[in-house]
């Protein structure tokens, strides 16, 4: 079992629920805030937020993902927009206060090498690593030997490249590492999803497997839960209509609170698996099931015939699979008709 913080990850542990505000802050400390709280009302276990110095993560002149030019316009090149967005360490060092106060997990994604020392200061539980950062080879060994679990997302990837950023992560000396399935597209549309591509990544790799959801609504994140993801993770905004690049892929504060909601349905529901008769099906097990009846009156010592019992509710006398059995036997007092029969009614 991996631990976050005080929290296990794993079979038999609640799915960890990582609200991702990512840069939907548009770069306002308040508004920063203001997610935490929404994630925090909404029932989260964490808010996840991306550390970064721009610079170092792109050159000045690289270019805006088509959907980020589709949002966002193509005005400004993609270093400009994000560098809007970036958070200095006072900042930060606020934002976990923030989540301190709160009782929530503050989480980050650092996307270049001077943020993991960041986040390493700020003594954060874990760290979690962007699809784009897989095949970062010095990267993920870097985190990978400050000896914190690891929650890896898998987007653009081949098994092949997953097999390549685990065995550098385990060989760096981390073996607590989370995988989540993942379409790095904004939205990601169903047919792009393969959802079973988690279960291919939980059983090649036996790992902990979760799924970072860029879909619309909540659906596919509730299937990831029901097909067994110990974390998701969700994009999430104060509005949807806000400018910034993950705003309309984002859930509003009431769709991120029904979705929590509905996933911790789906867990209660799940189970253990053990077949049985559960606790609010009792009062109903009488009332539904059949026992054997006197079709009409029986006096003692009458031999019983088919002509004499049949099948009919309640469910609280001799159950049906013994009817055969009872063909030939003595009745041991009258029985009125339609009456149930008892074991005690009969010569065994």
């Amino acid at each position: 079992m991996i631990h976050l913080g005080d929290r296990p990850i794993g079979e038999g542990a609640p799915v960890f629920f990582i609200a991702e505000a990512g840069v939907n802050h548009n770069g306002s400390l308040k508004m920063a805030k203001e997610l935490i709280d929404v994630a925090v009302e909404a029932g989260a276990d964490a808010v996840k937020f991306q550390t970064y110095v721009a610079e170092n993560v792109m050159t000045k002149d690289a270019e805006k993902a088509s959907y980020q030019k589709e949002v966002t316009g193509s005005g400004e090149t993609q270093y400009e927009m994000v560098k809007k967005m970036e958070l200095n360490e006072e900042q930060h060092q606020e934002l976990v206060e923030h989540c301190r106060r709160r009782g929530i997990m503050f989480l980050s994604t650092p996307f270049d090498f001077a943020s993991i020392e960041l986040l390493a200061k700020l003594e954060v539980p874990a760290y979690k690593i962007s699809s784009g950062d897989l095949t970062n080879l010095p990267f993920l060994r870097a985190l990978a030997e400050k000896k914190k679990p690891i929650i890896l997302s898998t987007g653009l990837a081949t098994l092949g490249e997953v097999e390549e950023a685990v065995q550098c992560i385990e060989g760096a000396g981390c073996h607590d590492l989370i995988l989540l399935h993942c379409t790095t597209s904004y939205p990601t549309q169903y047919r792009d999803v393969n959802l079973r591509a988690m279960l291919t990544l939980k059983h090649a790799f036996q790992l902990p497997v979760g799924y970072s959801d860029h879909t619309p609504g909540s659906e596919v994140a509730l299937a990831a839960v029901a097909l067994g993801a110990r974390i998701i993770e969700k994009h999430f905004t104060l509005d949807k209509n806000l400018p910034g690049p993950d705003h309309r892929a984002s859930l509003e504060p009431a769709e991120l609170k029904s979705c929590i909601a509905a996933i911790r349905n789906i867990e209660a529901a799940l189970g253990d698996g053990i077949k049985r008769c559960m606790a609010g099906e009792l009062v109903n097990r009488d009332v539904a099931r059949k026992s054997i009846v006197a079709l009409q009156e029986i006096t003692k010592g009458t031999v019983l015939t088919k002509e004499l019992i049949g099948i009919k509710r309640p469910g609280h006398g001799i159950p049906p699979k013994y009817y055969e059995q009872l063909i030939g036997k003595v009745a041991k007092r009258t029985i009125k008709a339609d009456q149930v029969m008892e074991f005690s009614d009969v010569e065994w």
